[in-house]
């Protein structure tokens, strides 16, 4: 099933008499019932005001189209969504519908924030086949629900996106990368944490176990990059050596992808934890090859196939979401950390009014 309009989309989902799997660009992994509903019939920019610094978009438009649209006013989605197609294996265009529903948000989250910071509003179709706005420009909550915040994140659960409403920012003029050497986690997580509660506006910290490096980006008009490098490397000289890296976009794109898990076999997690907690997070997972991000607040790793990470964790304040493994697996494990009783119980009164049917994505959240 493919509409091409929100109106069809409606008419398609009051008709249902079965569940179904939604389907934006499938480039993220999802899996669930055989029945597909693609959203990338419904594909375009609706409006887009440089100006403003305002975007809105129907939901199955290319995220390349929409990055490319910005590039030529010298803008961004600030959030920096991962591209899941070389960890995943996939092929297919990524759509901004798809990122909004998994709040996908890369390296810049520290200091720009999420998906969800930069999403003004959305239009979704219910499980009932209604059409409910909230946010944009008409700032009206239709349902007693802060849904913008809501569907970031909800991964088709709740409803259908049909068109999301973003604020976009300027590029940077300049962007720089510091190296920094780390013997190991503990001595990562500190320099990473002392560049990140620095004035100088860090928007990249990440950590390279494999080459033993932490890395920071700084971003903005080229004369503060450069004063702000300086100022951190003075800073961050008592770890060791600070290093300028080159060229820092295409670093940042390896973080932001995992890209290094790429094309190694095996199971790959991404647990989200406290900085602080990461070391020993990371020491409990006995990974086969780890990557560090968001100042620690994000590990990636890389585990034998079928290993059950969280079980091999254990209790920690955080959760672990698996992200890459055997359709096998998937169905012994489940993709997200299972919930608590109690916020379990409020995630199906949720559902309950949002789809009462049950026919989005079922299972795929627990």
């Amino acid at each position: 099933m493919r509409p091409e309009s929100e109106s069809e989309l409606a008419e398609i989902v009051a008709g249902l008499n079965g569940p179904v799997r939604i389907k934006g660009g499938g480039t993220r992994g999802v899996d669930g019932p055989d029945q597909v509903l693609s959203t990338e019939g419904l594909r375009g920019i609706t409006l887009y005001e440089p100006g403003a610094l305002t975007l809105v978009a129907q939901a199955g438009t290319p995220l390349a189209e929409i990055e490319a649209a910005l590039e030529a006013e010298g803008q961004q989605l600030a959030f920096e969504p991962m591209d899941h197609r070389a960890l995943l294996g996939f092929t297919g265009a990524p759509t901004i519908g798809g990122v909004v529903a998994g709040n996908v948000s890369g390296p810049r989250r520290i200091q720009a924030g999420a998906c969800r910071d930069f999403l003004l509003g959305v239009r979704i179709v219910d499980g009932q086949g209604q059409v409910i706005k909230n946010g944009g420009r008409v700032m009206k909550n239709v349902t007693g629900y802060d849904l913008v915040k809501l569907m970031a994140g909800s991964w088709g659960t709740l409803g259908v996106l049909t068109e999301v409403s973003l604020k976009v920012l300027p590029k940077p003029e300049a962007s720089a990368t510091l190296a920094i050497p780390a013997k190991d986690a503990v001595t990562a997580v500190r320099i990473l944490s002392e560049a990140l509660k620095s004035p100088f506006e860090v928007t990249g910290a990440a950590y390279d176990p494999q080459q033993q490096r932490a890395l920071i980006r700084i971003e903005g008009f080229a004369e503060s990059v450069s004063y702000r490098t300086g100022r951190l490397q003075t800073l961050l000289g008592q770890f060791g050596a600070v290093d300028p890296v080159e060229p820092s976009d295409a670093l940042w794109q390896t973080v932001r992808d995992a890209a290094d898990f790429a094309d190694t076999p095996g199971d790959v997690w991404r647990i989200s934890v406290k900085p602080g907690d990461a070391p020993e997070i990371a020491a409990r997972a006995e990974a086969d090859q780890t990557l560090f991000d968001w100042g620690g607040g994000l590990i990636w790793a890389l585990v034998p196939a079928g290993t059950d990470l969280r079980a091999r964790i254990g209790a920690f304040s955080g959760h672990a979401t698996l992200v890459r493994a055997g359709a096998d697996t998937l169905a012994r494990l489940g993709r997200f950390q299972p919930e608590s009783q109690v916020i379990a119980a409020l995630t199906q009164g949720i559902r309950q009014k949002f789809d009462p049917r049950g026919v989005f994505n079922p299972g795929l959240m627990g």
